[in-house]
């Protein structure tokens, strides 16, 4: 077949029809391109050789309610490597230089090969200045690898704070994919403590710097000279309600012992010092903490990582003795003339042996004296299950809401509890252990520091907390937090009696009589919590001045024995550090005046 007889003229017009037709198509839409819409279509074209670079936000600091710096940011070099433009090779290099095991290179870009190869994986933290130098005289042969400047945390003030403050480690792939929006792959974040609750606050805001980059993605030039860039926000300074003076104190006497404190300004709630024993050191996690490191915190038997201060779970011993002559005076049960006749001890089904034969003695001076005969048959008078309400009231069997997150609710029984034990006929001699706060009762430090708070305070506090607010960037001005207000609605003469009865703990013929000093008054409870596992808990609570209370203090020491040996003395030195700081600090000074050779001053 010719083309003369290809086909007929109608078949001809149709094809020529259908060719037109499509030129036609392509010419409207090389115009709407090119003429139209060109300037969006510049933008994106640009937007494919546009490299942002992340600018990291400094974190927020801390400062202690007097404005001392607590945890401040201190600078240190990161390694990353940007895997689109890396060299696998140069692993075993990297891995070298770097002083790690062979393949630690290797195993962290295989970790984050499931995010694009374009975004820069940290790969080091805290290099010290010889690699970076060796980067820096390196740098042609090491491509895609580069560092940066960042902030580590830093702790100045000397004080450790470890379950207190908290610390940030990256970003895990979980926490990761649910915030993605924010955070990138080697985003470091609040681990846990105040770093963790207070994550959003601190964080600030990212920036971002854009560039140009060729082909092979090489900078080669600020986007725009910059005009687009968008520069990074600082986080919120926080300040606490921490007394640096009296944490320091805190730490400093427990240090070799297993137990907790925690003091609180009974008026506000906030809290002064907050110390677990043993803690760990913080510095161990500002950059890359070891496996060496790691292993010895998990393997110490005296668990270093666990919270004592709100996890830790005892019986109160006899400063629970308290909560009950409370109940007994507001439910109208006793009243300050209401005596009760202590042989040495009492009898319900079996004998429980008191500590001395007191006599007859009112609650005053059972609290004085801690006389266990008062408080078995004070259990009875009450019942379990209003004794069980007014530990509701203070707080017990419920978490505080302390804002470090890690806390537990503690237990106080009831009826139920034990119906379910031993059924209907359940022994009622056990309540007479409930009575002076042995038995199934467990509770945290932070629940007796709170609990003593509410008893200087004459039952009205807040919450504890240890955020009292953030600086504004602006002002200056601390923006304050708020935290709900506690209000027991129990009779103020209530705590007058119970006060008295603390106040000769110390000041009369009591338990904790070496507390006495010339410079202010202390009130306080002192505990003894026995231990099937070993020797007994010494617990301590109390507050001072007893005339306009300042500061509460709850102290629990593990295995050591009597709590008005081993507790008392340390609430004794976080007090003066409270109430005598200036006091303290001129003595200081003066032992610390310096010597000029050759010099002689006579007063």
């Amino acid at each position: 077949m010719n083309a003369v007889n290809f086909a007929s003229v109608n078949r001809k017009t149709i094809l020529y029809s259908i060719i037109i037709l499509i030129f036609a198509v392509f010419s409207v839409r090389l115009f709407q391109m090119q003429i139209i819409n060109h300037e969006a279509y510049d933008e994106k074209s640009a937007g494919n050789s546009i490299k942002p670079i992340e600018q990291i936000p400094l974190r927020g600091v801390f400062y202690d309610r007097n404005m001392n710096v607590l945890v401040d940011n201190i600078p240190a070099y990161t390694l990353r490597i940007t895997p689109a433009d890396y060299d696998t090779s140069l692993n075993k290099v990297l891995d070298k230089v770097l002083g790690v095991n062979s393949g630690y290179v290797a195993s962290i870009l295989k970790r984050n090969q499931i995010y694009s190869k374009y975004i820069p994986i940290r790969i080091r933290r805290g290099i010290d200045f010889s690699v970076v130098s060796w980067l820096e005289e390196n740098s042609e042969f090491l491509p895609g690898v580069d560092y940066i400047v960042e902030m580590q945390r830093g702790y100045p003030y000397g004080v450790m704070g470890s379950h207190l403050f908290g610390y940030t480690k990256e970003i895990s792939s979980q926490q990761l994919e649910k915030e993605k929006d924010y955070y990138r792959p080697g985003d470091y974040v609040g681990h846990n403590g105040i770093e963790k609750q207070y994550e959003k606050d601190l964080r600030g805001e990212k920036g971002f710097h854009y560039v140009l980059v060729d082909s092979r993605r090489r900078e080669i030039g600020r986007y725009k000279d910059g005009a687009n860039d968008k520069e990074s926000i600082k986080g919120r300074d926080l300040v606490l309600s921490i007394d640096g003076d009296v944490q320091k104190v805190a730490e400093e006497e427990l240090r070799g012992k297993r137990g907790a404190v925690v003091a609180i300004e009974p008026s506000t709630g906030e809290i002064l010092a907050l110390v677990s024993a043993p803690e760990y050191d913080l510095n161990q996690f500002s950059y890359i903490t070891s496996k060496d490191f790691l292993q010895e915190l998990y393997s110490d038997p005296d668990k270093p990582l666990f919270n004592r201060a709100t996890m830790s779970l005892k019986p109160p011993g006899s400063t629970f003795k308290v909560l009950a002559a409370i109940a007994a005076l507001d439910l109208g049960l006793i009243d300050v003339n209401t005596t009760i006749y202590c042989g040495g001890g009492f009898t319900f089904g079996r004998f429980f042996k008191c500590h001395g034969s007191h006599g007859s003695v009112n609650v005053v001076h059972a609290i004085e004296k801690s006389c266990n005969t008062f408080f078995y048959n004070l259990i009875y008078k009450i019942g379990l299950e209003k004794w069980k309400e007014y530990a509701a009231k203070f707080g017990f069997n419920q978490k505080t809401g302390i804002d470090i997150g890690e806390e537990a609710a503690g237990f106080i029984p009831d009826e139920s509890y034990y119906k379910k034990l031993y059924g209907d006929n359940w022994p009622r001699s056990i309540m007479a252990s409930l009575g002076i706060g042995q038995g199934e009762v467990s509770v945290t430090p932070l629940q007796l520091a709170k609990y003593v708070a509410l008893i200087a305070n004459d039952g009205k506090s807040f919450a504890p907390h240890i955020v009292k607010g953030y600086l504004d960037n602006k002002t200056g001005e601390i923006v304050p937090f708020r935290f709900d207000e506690i209000n027991l609605k129990i009779k103020k003469e209530v705590f007058d009696i119970v006060k008295q009865g603390m106040f000769l703990v110390v000041q009369g013929s009591g338990t904790a009589t070496h507390l006495r000093n010339p410079d202010y008054h202390i009130s306080g409870k002192t505990g003894t919590a026995q231990n099937p596992h070993g020797k007994d808990h010494a617990f301590f609570i109390g507050f001072a001045p007893s005339e306009n209370p300042k500061i509460a203090v709850a102290v629990v020491v593990e295995n050591v024995g009597f709590g008005g040996t081993h507790a008392a003395p340390i609430a004794k030195k976080m007090m003066d550090a409270y109430l005598l700081k200036d006091k303290l600090k001129n003595q200081k000074q003066k032992v610390e005046q310096p010597v000029i050779a050759g010099a002689q001053i006579e007063d």
